[in-house]
């Protein structure tokens, strides 16, 4: 068994990967980023976990802030937080697909999912 490197940002429920996601969508503060990950993936992130995730996020050069919106700092994905995300992203899907191919089921195309 690999062990995936220190680099690798985790699970696709990772804190991680769900704040990069929002962020692909675009710049957000840390509340708006808490609504949109409920909204998209059913996942409620407290305060702790999202800023623990933001301020990581920052010190490796994912996000970047972009300015203040009166009291919030809203963040925006950075070039290296989109080859993170890509390679997060192309990771479940292979894992993905060894588990459809393992249970017997086929996994819609990616032009399915653009529907």
């Amino acid at each position: 068994m690999t062990r995936r490197s220190d680099k690798g940002l985790g699970r696709s429920n990772e804190p991680t990967v769900l704040i990069l996601t929002s962020l692909a969508a675009g710049a957000k503060h840390g509340y708006a980023l808490s609504k949109d990950i409920e909204e998209f993936a059913g996942v409620a992130l407290g305060p702790g976990t999202l800023y623990g995730a933001i301020a990581r996020l920052d010190e490796r050069g994912l996000i970047e802030p972009v300015g203040e919106d009166e009291r919030r700092r809203p963040y925006r994905i950075t070039l290296a937080g989109r080859r993170a995300l890509a390679d997060a992203v192309q990771e479940m899907h292979a894992l993905a697909d060894v588990g459809a191919s393992r249970l017997g089921v086929a996994l819609p195309t990616a032009g399915a999912w653009a529907r």
